[in-house]
């Protein structure tokens, strides 16, 4: 039975104070359904200040009781690793194993301070002497412009547990300038409760610190999304601040609580709501992502945070630092993403000339390496997926493929169309047509994905996560149409999808294979990496392509085919029921179809020669009818344009063209070969676009002409000259290649007229 996954160490990355109520529910209802006890439970939220021992055992039994979807042992993990809890644990084998419900991801990581090597910031508290309207009025001006509402709280109540909370909505209709006024007017008794009241010193006062509309403390009253609370109060005061500072944090106002917290008011600079929202997110990431585990009940806009300037029991809320950190979030976000890229460093020319770099092992002889891509194109009916499946018994057996010598390896072959019976059936048909024993069949893979088809952006993590401890040498997708994201005449949308052969190819070391098949209409007249159907990054995109176009095949080539395929059959026939009879026969009877038949009779008798001649003969001669021959031609990167390989396609396979009787032949629905009608085409489209010049060159003439004749039917050509700002040379020239207008010994130009 397969062991079950242990849920317990993640809770040690989810600090209960740092979730909100739902949350905290939520893992309950995680644990529960997982078949963890309520003591799981309850230990784990001992650690939160809102902890109430009478009231855990009937929420427990409450969870899992609304007939809503239950939340499973994924929330857990998703909040583990937003804390920054590894999902792939590395074992001694060196290969990995993943979370619960894990998927493997490819967005970035964002973890770079180590909080266990950084060094603490001691924070000094401010003596007898600090100046609490001071702190007050740098952190509001700091933080608002004059007309801005601002909230704040000096009110509050001691709960059961001892420690206090605000008590009401507080004051909410001043605005930075009057309270700043009521500050300055009392700037010399240094107490704050003269401008804003007095506030409890065990408890300390509280502030918004993005403004408000004056009409209410919620949300929805907050007229300017500016700045969002970060706290943490899972290390101490000196770290916090530490990696605060390291994080380079937009802060606008770094303010120490009077407890065990450094409140930091950073910069998010949002438009509206939803946009304060997708920041605050990213921004409590980045801090979880690095050792800050930030209290999560802080997101909402209309948060209090502790107010510099007052008393909280022993302590001083003070104004630790201003304006630290980037100046904005826009430059902070940009150099969070610079800094966390996973681009590869520059490298100098100059030392890569001192190393001999290895290159890629090659796969398949003279067209393609070791964890590089290749595309296979073609029509319909061309034979890619028997291409495709010879090709992988060719990997898996070490033997030549359409006469390109392979490197024996382990194939999986991601089967997208077949049912599974008829994709095993073929290759079995395959391997028994090749006339091979299958003796490394163990290094073919399939993967059935008919009925599951799911798009490759989602495929490619599952794929890597299934494939990663078999080290296969080739993937081969067929066909990719099935998991084609976007519409394949997007440039943009074609790039994106073709990245995912990219990260295929990078996590496994694994080349990519995959089958696309061709546009529309005529292929003939285009070059073999123009063929397949949508954008042109399937032209650019892999580094080789192989393209299958099929070719004509005569009535003569093909009666010479039935007739060699005939004399092949006796001689068959012969080697099986009469093999010392063989010796008998000369070489060149062995090309002619009535010689091996006269020789069939002599070997085996007339009797059963006739009996042999019927059947079995008449269903080799339909194969060669129905047999078609096809061109492969490459377009490869990393090695030389090799010559084109012809192939007849032979149900179930291709048969390489060693005679050769196909090289001259024209591809289907063309009149000539490709090299000519390209030369054609050339020139026709020269001569063209002379006859279009010469055309305008007369049309300017005659335009010229008849501004500057001033009535007697003749211009001097020197006027021309200067009309144009050309040489006599060039005018003449003009004149001289067209048919209306002449010119004398002396340089007169005059208009030639047709007389009937």
């Amino acid at each position: 039975m397969e062991e079950k996954f242990d849920l317990l160490p993640l809770l040690e990355y989810i600090p209960p104070s740092s979730l909100d109520y739902l949350e905290w529910v939520s893992v309950g209802m995680a644990l529960k359904h997982e078949g963890y006890d309520f003591h799981d439970w309850d230990v784990w939220s001992q650690a939160d200040s809102r902890y109430n021992a009478h009231e855990m055992e009937s929420k427990w039994a409450s969870l899992g009781h609304n007939g809503g979807q239950p939340v499973t042992g994924a929330f857990i993990t998703m909040k583990a690793k937003e804390n920054g809890w590894l999902s792939r644990q590395y074992e001694g084998d060196g290969m990995e194993t993943f979370g619960w419900d894990d998927e493997i991801s490819y967005e970035r990581d964002y973890r770079f301070v180590d909080k266990a090597w950084v060094e603490g910031k001691e924070i000094q508290e401010p003596g007898d002497n600090w100046n609490p309207v001071e702190q007050l009025q740098t952190y509001i001006q700091t933080l608002f412009s004059n007309d801005d509402h601002i909230g704040y709280v000096v009110d509050s109540w001691q709960r059961e547990d001892g420690k206090y909370s605000v008590r009401g909505s507080g004051v909410y209709t001043k605005t930075a300038e009057e309270i700043l006024n009521d500050l300055e007017k009392y700037k010399d008794q240094k107490d704050l409760g003269w401008a804003v009241g007095d506030s409890k010193k065990e408890a300390g006062a509280w502030i918004r610190f993005n403004p408000l509309d004056g009409k209410g403390v919620k949300n929805e009253n907050v007229t300017d999304f500016k700045f969002a609370l970060v706290e943490s109060d899972n290390m101490s005061l000196e770290k916090q601040n530490a990696i605060m500072r390291e994080l380079e944090l937009p802060i606008a106002a770094l303010v120490y609580s009077g407890g065990k917290s450094v409140h930091a008011i950073v910069k998010v600079e949002a438009a509206n709501y939803a946009e304060y929202q997708k920041r605050v997110e990213y921004l409590y990431k980045i801090c979880n992502k690095n050792g800050l585990q930030v209290d999560s009940q802080n997101k909402n806009p209309s948060r209090l945070s502790r107010m510099p300037g007052v008393i909280r029991g022993e302590h001083k809320q003070f104004l630790i630092d201003t304006n630290i950190g980037k100046s904005s979030w826009e430059e902070w976000h940009e150099w969070i993403e610079d800094l966390n890229d996973d681009l590869p460093e520059f490298e100098s020319l100059a030392g890569m000339f001192e190393e001999d770099p290895q290159l890629a092992p090659v796969l398949i002889d003279n067209v393609l390496r070791r964890g590089h891509k290749m595309l296979i194109a073609g029509p319909s009916k061309a034979g890619k997926s028997f291409a495709l499946m010879e090709m992988s018994i060719s990997i898996a057996e070490g033997l030549p493929w359409f006469g390109f010598n392979c490197e024996r390896g382990k194939v999986l072959y991601i089967n997208m169309e077949l049912d599974r019976p008829s994709a095993y059936k073929r290759f079995k048909d395959i391997y028994q047509g090749m006339g091979i024993k299958p003796a490394n069949i163990q290094n073919i893979h399939v993967w059935n994905m008919r009925g599951h088809s799911i798009p490759m952006d989602k495929l490619t993590p599952k794929l890597i996560r299934r494939a990663q401890k078999e080290k296969f040498d080739a993937v081969i997708i067929d066909p990719i149409y099935k998991v084609l994201t976007g519409s394949e005449n997007d440039a943009e949308q074609m790039a994106k999808f073709t990245n995912n052969f990219d990260k295929v190819a990078a996590e496994l070391g694994t080349s990519v294979i995959y089958c696309h098949h061709h546009s529309k209409g005529a292929q003939g007249g285009k070059s073999s990496m123009d063929r397949s159907s949508g954008s042109g990054v399937f032209a650019r995109d892999p580094d080789a392509i192989l393209d299958l176009i099929e070719l004509e095949v005569t009535d003569s080539l093909r009666d010479m085919q039935g007739k060699r395929a005939t004399a092949n059959f006796y001689a068959e026939k012969i080697r099986d029921e009469n093999p010392s009879y063989l010796n008998e026969i000369g070489q060149d009877d062995f090309l002619s179809a009535a010689e091996m038949r006269k020789h069939l009779a002599a070997a085996l008798g007339d009797d059963r020669a006739w009996q042999i001649s019927g059947f079995e003969l008449g269903e080799v001669q339909k194969r060669v009818k129905l047999q078609t021959a096809w061109r492969l031609e490459g377009t490869l990167r990393e090695f030389p344009k090799f010559e084109p390989v012809n192939l007849w396609f032979n149900y179930p396979l291709h048969v390489h063209d060693e005679v050769g009787v196909l090289k001259d032949l024209d591809y289907v629905g063309t009149d000539k070969p490709y090299n000519q009608r390209k030369a054609a085409v050339k020139s026709r489209d020269s001569a063209e676009k002379k006859a279009e010049r010469k055309k305008k060159t007369t049309d300017e003439l005659i335009s010229a002409f008849s501004i500057l004749d001033e009535g007697d039917g003749v211009v001097r050509i020197g006027k021309l000259e200067s009309y144009f700002e050309k040489s006599r040379n060039t005018i003449k020239n003009w004149l001289k290649n067209q048919d209306v207008l002449m010119i004398d010994e002396e340089g007169f130009v005059s208009m030639r007229l047709e007389l009937d």
